[in-house]
């Protein structure tokens, strides 16, 4: 009988895309949410280090990393200024790599970044985007030591089973996982701000409608005790409003309270008949 697969790979990716996607917070923090992005990149992927970098609602560039190797890739990451995989993933918005980083055309491609990252012990490197709604919110960095000789652990095996191009299964299961990980991080990033717009545009809705409340109670309270037209009353408030510099419906909490007596709101005007 054949042994049942281990289950446990997969219900540790299964887990680590829930947790990325989840993001409907009020106290969601991005740069927090794409740290825990990168761990959870080096540790699905045994990697030295991940991290991902992007632009913050100013368009200021910023860095998360991993907690595994954080000075390592936040290093790593800072010295792609002249080129590198980060850079290249970015301007294509296509994935980059697994790419070893003694081979020809890394050391052409990336002199700089190549260099200091074979210095740090890093033989390889990969990166893709984290795109939603086809707009890029940063792109996945991951640094290994060496090539995945038997592909990425806890992967499942691409058809042909491990006999089939070991580095190239190797090769597509990392990038395929890499990729999954950054679409379910950039789904989070869209659904939450999605839910701020609408959590801004709910408080400011609430915010005109307490507003209009107090207005029409307080144009009440003058109109009762002017006995007038509630236009009347307004139009005393607005007045003052403009005189003192102050918004209507700061007037009218001070109608409410209690705080504006008559002579003040009228300023000398015949009261109203």
């Amino acid at each position: 009988m054949q042994a049942m697969p281990d289950p446990v790979p997969e219900l540790r990716l299964a887990r680590a895309l829930v947790e990325t996607v989840i993001t409907v917070a009020d106290d969601f923090d991005v740069d927090r949410h794409l740290r825990r992005v990168s761990q959870l990149c080096a540790e699905l992927l045994d990697t030295l280090a991940a991290g991902v970098m992007y632009t913050n609602a100013e368009g200021a560039v910023r860095i998360a990393a991993s907690h595994r190797g954080e000075a390592l890739a936040r290093g790593l990451l800072e010295a792609q200024h002249m080129g590198g995989p980060c850079i290249d993933c970015f301007g294509t918005g296509k994935p980059v790599g697994p790419v070893r980083l003694v081979s020809r055309d890394a050391v052409a491609r990336w002199p700089q970044f190549s260099a200091r990252a074979r210095a740090q012990g890093v033989g390889l490197a990969f990166a893709v985007t984290l795109r939603a709604r086809g707009r890029v919110f940063g792109v996945l960095n991951g640094f290994a030591a060496e090539w995945w000789p038997h592909g990425v652990p806890g992967a499942p095996e691409a058809e042909g089973g491990p006999a089939a191009a070991p580095q190239e299964n190797g090769q597509s299961s990392a990038l395929g996982l890499a990729q999954a990980l950054a679409d379910a991080a950039a789904a989070g990033l869209h659904n939450q701000r999605a839910y701020a717009e609408y959590r801004d545009l709910s408080r400011q809705l609430q915010s005109a409608l307490s507003s209009r409340i107090r207005i029409e109670q307080a144009k009440g309270i003058l109109a009762e005790r002017w006995r007038t037209g509630t236009d009347v009353a307004f139009g005393a408030m607005r007045r003052y409003a403009r005189r003192e510099r102050l918004i209507v419906d700061t007037v009218a909490g001070m109608v409410i309270r209690g705080d504006l007596d008559d002579a003040s709101l009228r300023d000398g005007e015949a009261p109203p008949p």
